[in-house]
């Protein structure tokens, strides 16, 4: 191809743009065999948009896959611009117009816009001929006027570029005369104005020159060789005018499309015909192959209906090979079968997509195609059962992939989604397409723990930090939103902080003890964890735990009576007519601690006479084990233990000093009995002072007795209430059994004791029975008195009222 670069650049540096707004269509023109990156027009001043959004809104041009590779859009300036050099001819053929078609994709909002280019052809191709020499036979007889069709050049340019005129040397025989064609083709015959002269000049030569309509001009020729013979006056004739035919696109090589046939009156080498073609297209000749002698036209190269659809051509027939001549016209339209695949193609995705898009959320943009044409070209898209999206018809072979449902990432976080596209062939032809679409996390669910309470045990005395239970809570969101943190909700126990008492790691859960417990003081409490996830907002839940403290054999028993050893010093005394099995007096001991701890036994571990008393196991009542007899020492010492059940076990012992005796007369010297010598000056004084207050009662009770002496028949009972301890005086969870305090079944003996002193109250009575006074009738009376008593003769030894105080 040559050119005048300086008046092409002249000629063709102009762009032609029109702008349909009314029907969002851009249409613009421009040259072929432009240089790449030659600006076509600028889209986003043409469409009214500010070119700096063209990127924010993914402005795109899709060509459907058959012209990608032409233009682009250039974003920061809205320019439409050509990416290669456009031969039109190797494009379009011999289509009058050719024409690019685009379509430019904007989203938010979605919009598409149609936009043309057409190709100007530019005279770049020059005019040839089928052949470089036409040879011809004309016989000396010819007539003036006689005509001989030559075969019209080709010029690949259309429009005023193609072959506009042709001429022909001049010579003294023959004129050129040139006809235009219905369908824009030329009839080229060469006329015979001379007679000729075979004597004279048996071999012609003259030049055809053929001239397109281009600026600058471009020409083509060709050599006319006429040999001089005798006469052929009958031209082969086509049984047609018009041949057409109909041939499916995929036909194999060999298939015959159609077959012409052209006769000739005359007889012999004169009426034998032979074909060829005269004009068809560079693409033509590739497919199509003409029979010279048959006139049978076969396919020899494969067959596209998407490429071309209609292939055109003219069919020379003459005679006796150089003799006369005429062509016919060949139209052979190809039918579409379905043999293109429909193609998918994903042009927008939002991916991830948030868990709590609504329903009906577009997230995606398809497009399908198919090169097939009518109903082999009509595509209908699906998707899998399963998925909560579907496909929604938008502009024409355009769907927007939308949601039909919540979204939940943490029951499906990846969606596999099948694209399937078929068309409406016979057979159909369908394609699939995966689109893989995550579903990014929205911190949707607070953390909950594995259990709805915890409960924690702990024996008391534990170390300062040890750990008491762990806590879980999962949260199925995805990172930070499912991230769990631990904290203690605030709070009391026992008026103080709960983070006094427990501490909760915070990563893992684990709840410590922050001090040492104590069951006596504290046996269980109740703390607020909360789970905390790091999303945001966070979301969190609370779970209670309890904290229970179990017992420590910890404590030892204490002794309530008697005093424990060197606190006080309690004597008693037991009366000698005492059978076995009567109670003497009672241990009274508590344990602070709980359960099998505080399950107390009781042992006498020493005594002056070891078979004279027993202790009750567990009651701890202390009685004889035979009847006192003369020869048992008057002062008894026992020392009892009182054990837990703990383990180890704890004990603790005191002193039970008894005295076997009736009545003060009988008991020795008080200072007798061991005492500690810091302690003896002391009880001189209380000693004196008892017999001191001891003679003004007895005195009391003799000036009683003597003014009731006359109505008294019969011994009665003395009671004295007046420093009484309640029976039910018992540590608690301790209870007396029924009995306690009897000894036989006509003795009732009470021993009261003043906490912390050497003082005691001893009260010997006879059995509750009919003869007993009632408590305002009761007397007190010397020792003295109760010699006088027992004297009587209505009266028992076993019965009687002895009160001693303050001794």
């Amino acid at each position: 191809m040559v050119l005048n670069r300086r008046s092409w650049l002249l000629d063709f540096c102009w762009i032609v743009v029109v702008f349909h707004l009314s029907t969002a269509e851009l249409s613009y023109s421009i040259p072929e065999e432009m240089r790449p990156r030659t600006i076509v027009g600028n889209i986003a001043k043409d469409l009214g948009l500010e070119a700096g959004k063209l990127s924010a809104r993914k402005a795109r041009i899709d060509a459907g896959g058959k012209y990608q590779n032409y233009c682009e859009i250039d974003l920061p300036t809205g320019n439409l611009i050509m990416t290669e050099r456009i031969d039109r001819e190797e494009l379009c053929g011999e289509k009058a117009l050719c024409m690019l078609k685009f379509e430019l994709v904007l989203e938010n909002p979605l919009e598409f816009h149609h936009i043309s280019v057409l190709i100007q052809d530019v005279n770049d191709n020059t005019p040839v001929f089928p052949k470089d020499t036409f040879k011809l036979e004309i016989r000396e007889s010819a007539d003036r006027g006689a005509r001989y069709r030559l075969i019209e050049a080709h010029d690949a340019d259309s429009g005023q570029n193609t072959v506009q005129q042709y001429s022909l040397q001049k010579n003294e025989h023959f004129v050129l005369s040139v006809q235009g064609g219905a369908d824009g083709s030329q009839n080229i015959e060469l006329v015979l104005e001379k007679e000729l002269d075979r004597e004279n000049k048996q071999d012609i030569n003259l030049v055809l020159t053929a001239v397109d309509g281009g600026n600058p001009q471009r020409s083509g020729t060709a050599v006319i060789h006429v040999s001089v013979l005798d006469a052929n006056d009958n031209a082969p004739v086509f049984d047609q005018a018009v041949y057409k035919a109909s041939l499916p696109e995929n036909s194999p090589v060999d298939t015959v499309v159609l077959t012409v046939r052209a006769t000739d009156a005359d007889e012999g080498v004169n009426g034998e015909v032979t074909y060829e073609f005269s004009r068809i297209s560079e693409k033509a000749k590739n497919i199509f192959e003409l029979n010279s002698k048959t006139g049978e036209i076969k396919v020899i190269g494969a067959i596209d209906f998407e490429s071309n659809n209609k292939y055109e051509m003219r069919i020379y027939a003459k005679d006796d090979a150089y003799g006369l001549s005429t062509d016919s016209r060949v139209t052979i339209d190809i039918t579409d079968v379905n043999d293109n695949i429909p193609a998918v193609f994903l042009k927008s995705l939002i991916n991830p997509v948030p868990e709590n898009i609504p329903p009906g959320t577009e997230v995606g943009i398809i497009n399908v195609q198919d090169r097939d044409s009518e109903s082999n070209g009509q595509v209908s898209c699906s998707l899998q059962q399963g998925v909560p999206f579907k496909l929604v018809p938008s502009i024409k072979n355009y769907f927007s992939l939308v949601s039909t449902g919540q979204l939940d990432r943490e029951v499906v976080s990846d969606y596999n989604i099948t694209i399937t596209a078929t068309d409406e062939g016979s057979p159909p032809l369908s394609s699939s397409k995966s689109v893989q679409l995550s579903v990014a996390d929205i911190n949707d669910n607070p953390p909950v723990f594995e259990e709805e309470s915890y409960s924690a045990y702990v024996s008391e005395n534990n170390k300062a930090g040890s750990t008491l239970c762990s806590v879980a809570a999962r949260d199925p969101d995805w990172r930070q939103n499912g991230t769990v943190i631990y904290s203690l909700l605030a709070g009391e126990v026992n008026g103080a902080p709960v983070s006094s008492y427990v501490s909760v790691n915070g990563d893992t859960g684990v709840i410590h003890a922050v001090r040492s417990f104590d069951y006596e003081q504290l046996r269980s409490f109740k703390v607020q964890v909360m789970a905390r996830d790091n999303g945001s907002p966070p979301l969190s839940s609370n779970v209670t735990v309890s904290v229970f403290i179990s017992d420590v054999n910890d404590n030892a028993p204490q002794i309530l009576y008697p005093a424990p050893e060197g606190n006080s010093f309690m004597t008693e005394l037991v009366p000698k007519a005492a059978h076995g099995g009567s109670l003497v007096s009672k241990v009274i001991a508590v344990d602070a601690d709980s359960g099998q701890n505080a399950w107390l036994s009781y042992q006498i571990v020493k005594s002056t006479d070891p078979g004279l008393f027993t202790v009750g196991v567990h009651s701890g009542e202390i009685r004889t084990q035979r009847d006192i007899s003369e020869s048992d020492s008057m002062k008894q010492n026992l020392i009892v233990s009182v054990k837990d059940n703990g383990q180890p076990s704890l004990s603790a012992t005191c002193s039970m000093y008894l005295l076997i005796s009736d009545n003060l007369a009988e008991v020795p010297e008080l200072k007798d009995i061991s005492y500690d010598e810091k302690n003896s000056k002391l009880t001189s004084y209380l000693i004196i002072a008892l017999v001191s207050v001891s003679t003004f009662f007895l005195t009391f009770i003799i000036i009683i007795l003597g003014v009731r002496f006359c109505r008294r028949r019969k011994p009665r009972l003395l009671f004295d209430g007046a420093v009484a301890i309640p029976s039910a005086y018992l540590p608690p969870n301790y209870a007396d059994v029924d009995g306690t305090g009897t000894l036989r079944s006509t003795y009732n003996y009470d021993a009261y004791l003043t906490t912390g002193s050497r003082t005691s109250d001893f009260k010997f009575v006879s059995s509750y029975n009919d003869n007993t006074l009632p408590a305002d009738q009761t007397l007190r009376k010397s020792p003295s008195d109760f010699a006088d008593t027992f004297s009587d003769g209505d009266s028992s030894p076993e019965v009687g009222n002895t009160v001693f105080d303050n001794f």
